[in-house]
């Protein structure tokens, strides 16, 4: 079994110092085969921001990607947010936006943030014709068998939480990468969890949302999501702070806890 640890929201500046124990605590005594960060490390795209978010990631000592969020793109300094938006991760490059390749499973990239949009609410998500061909060409490389992952920062669509991603042109992103032969778009943003399945040309693909490990809670408290893959198939376990471990099935928990 692949086991995957899906965070997202940390922001740190407003991270939630409990919060970010108990994920490491159960990073070391778990070891899941990868963790996958769908974005906003950061509150405020600070350079001390990114350096703990850099030491944090590195403590971790697994696998991981990250997908770049809203936060993390400056956000007081203009110059930078056009010019330089990435300056300040660092040593976080080497793994901003990297595609995953664990057996039986590969985790493609999508950028949803953009530097400027023709909207006053810039932290909405953006799916432009370059970043979902770079995607789309990754999925083209990916092995026959292969249960496919697309990560991103903000939900293509809405998952009936209740902040909201209002990705422009996240249907037709959604549309290309079910063609393609996505499995799951996994994503963060809304700071609630979800797992909702959708159709789209007759082809389904399921739609997959983490919590925050920040003060900025919504819904529920802190959580992360693990995903267990087993034999071609998936499904989503939503562990809270606090809480007992629920699968999320359909946008709604179930009854039972988790074992």
């Amino acid at each position: 079994m692949i086991r995957l640890f899906h965070v997202s929201d940390v922001h740190f500046g407003a991270e939630d110092p409990e919060a970010i124990a108990w994920f490491d605590r159960a990073v070391k005594a778990e070891q899941p085969d990868a963790i996958i960060m769908t974005g906003d490390l950061t509150m405020r795209a600070r350079s001390r921001e990114f350096e703990q978010a850099s030491a944090w990631l590195e403590g971790l000592q697994r696998p991981t990607t990250v997908e770049v969020g809203n936060h993390d793109l400056p956000y007081f300094n203009p110059f930078a947010r056009f010019l330089m938006p990435y300056r300040r991760y660092k040593k976080l490059a080497q793994v901003i936006e990297q595609p995953l390749d664990i057996r039986g499973l590969t985790v493609v990239p999508l950028k949803t943030t953009a530097r400027f949009q023709m909207r006053l609410n810039w932290s909405k998500g953006y799916v432009g014709k370059r970043a979902l061909q770079t995607s789309l060409s990754l999925l083209d490389a990916v092995p026959n068998g292969d249960l496919v992952f697309v990560a991103a920062h903000h939900p293509l669509i809405e998952a009936g939480t209740r902040s909201t991603g209002k990705t422009r042109y996240g249907r037709k992103a959604l549309e290309a990468l079910a063609a393609a032969g996505a499995d799951a778009v996994l994503s963060g943003h809304v700071h609630d969890p979800f797992d909702v399945e959708e159709v789209v040309n007759g082809r389904s693909i399921r739609l997959v949302g983490a919590g925050t490990l920040s003060v900025r809670t919504r819904d529920n408290p802190p959580s992360f999501n693990e995903i267990r893959i087993q034999d071609g198939k998936f499904e989503t376990i939503v562990r809270r702070l606090g809480e007992p471990d629920y699968r999320v099935t359909d946008a709604k928990v179930a009854d039972e806890p988790v074992a």
